[in-house]
């Protein structure tokens, strides 16, 4: 994780007009000044949720995912913080934004807060069956959850709230109207409930194939994805982007053409999360 691309970007004047940052994971460290949305070069896949927004006209930006120094190198800086927006008279809003780096798209400009879950596009077509991903990483997590939503003041919550990190890999097809329909075929889930302070190298999450609702380690968070609020998105053959709703669990044998991979600071709903949480991760790949 040693190349990263940087956006310099100077927000709209009636918000203070400064010059932020975008950080993606590809590149050679070169410093574009621009506004223009983001384009992913070809055979790019990841993302970070570090986004351009022009709602009404003004341009604003959020960045949740950092290149860190780690050995002579860089890894990546996952967090959950707050961002404000204010402008006397105009706008004042806190909004509590969670790191995410994923396989899949988010495009830009985002133009509103409506509806998260169908801005982000997680996951990339896939055939294989991955024993295991594998990653370095640390944390500082267990922070108390706040809802920040931008329509009223922020909200303590009184739980903590915890990094997520999950592979899931499913095999879908689209119907005559449009529609995407899913199996999941594999599932391997970590939250991380302590803090690990020191670099934790090579752990493996293992993907386990077939049905797991019954198995010792499940927990409600690992299952189908059945509610359209916390559903993948897609953008279906005619360009459309449509919910992804799990329809069941695949056979233990099938063969997956889809794979999502997310690293999240926190795991909770959109604008909800543990302020302070950090998660750091590197050298992640797949054990095939």
């Amino acid at each position: 994780m040693d190349e990263w691309s940087i956006r310099s970007v100077k927000e709209s004047g009636i918000i203070g007009g400064r010059v932020k940052y975008l950080y993606e994971f590809f590149g050679d460290r070169d410093t574009v000044e621009t506004r223009e949305p983001f384009s992913a070069p070809e055979g790019y896949y990841w993302r970070t949720n570090n986004v351009l927004a022009v709602v009404a006209g003004v341009t604003k930006t959020n960045n949740t995912v950092f290149p860190e120094e780690r050995d002579g190198g860089y890894c990546a800086r996952i967090e959950t913080h707050i961002e404000s927006v204010k402008a006397v008279g105009i706008v004042n809003m806190d909004v509590v934004c969670q790191g995410a780096f994923i396989l899949g798209s988010l495009p830009e400009p985002i133009r509103n807060t409506k509806d998260p879950m169908a801005k982000v596009l997680y996951g990339i077509p896939f055939e294989g069956r991955p024993e295991a991903l594998v990653y370095d990483f640390k944390a500082d997590v267990g922070h108390e959850a706040v809802r920040g939503t931008g329509f009223a003041k922020l909200k303590p919550l009184g739980y903590p709230d915890y990094p997520e990190i999950a592979i899931i890999l499913q095999k879908r097809w689209e119907d005559g109207d449009g529609n995407v329909h899913a199996l999941r075929v594999g599932s391997g889930y970590d939250r991380i409930m302590e803090n690990v302070t020191e670099w934790k190298n090579g752990h493996r999450l293992e993907v386990h194939y077939g049905d797991i609702s019954g198995e010792p380690f499940y927990e409600d968070y690992m299952g189908l994805m059945t509610d359209p609020d916390r559903a993948f998105h897609t953008i279906n053959s005619k360009g459309e982007n449509v919910t992804v709703l799990e329809e069941g669990w695949a056979s233990a044998d099938e063969q997956p053409n889809f794979m999502i991979i997310k690293f999240l600071s926190s795991c909770g709903q959109a604008f909800y999360g543990g302020v302070g949480n950090i998660l750091w991760v590197d050298n992640i790949h797949l054990e095939m």
